[in-house]
């Protein structure tokens, strides 16, 4: 909990990263930092998708869009955060000669996003009549 306490004031400071170590080969930075935007175009995506549900399916019932608006609208913020998190892991791991940090939020971020996806076959197959 305390290294992850230290990787949130990172966020707001990153040259303290760059004080950490030694400068890896400036390729490796821009690849993390196209990683990081990568991760938070997909947020972008999931938040706008949490939109659409809410605004573009009416006659949805309440329960079924609010949820899954919500579902949508909360991987998309779990997913800008994690961007950034990871961002700083990885920087700090290069910075130390060390292995890059390995994470279940992809396999879980997959799953949220699957699961989403066949709530919506259910619910378009069975007709989104109130």
């Amino acid at each position: 909990m305390i290294e992850f306490a230290r990787n949130v004031r990172l966020w707001f400071a990153p040259q303290e990263v760059r004080e950490e170590g030694h400068t890896p080969d400036y390729r490796f930075s821009l690849a993390n930092e196209r990683t990081f935007l990568a991760w938070l175009r997909t947020a972008l995506a999931l938040i706008g998708g949490g939109f659409a549900v809410d605004q573009f399916l009416p006659d949805l019932r309440w329960g079924w869009r609010v949820g899954l608006a919500l579902a949508l609208l909360a991987a998309g913020v779990l997913c800008s955060l994690r961007a950034v998190n990871h961002w700083v892991r990885c920087e700090r791991a290069m910075r130390h000669d060390q292995d890059l940090p390995v994470s279940r939020f992809p396999a879980l971020l997959s799953v949220v996003v699957a699961v989403v996806a066949v709530v919506m076959v259910v619910v378009v197959l069975a007709g989104w009549e109130g």
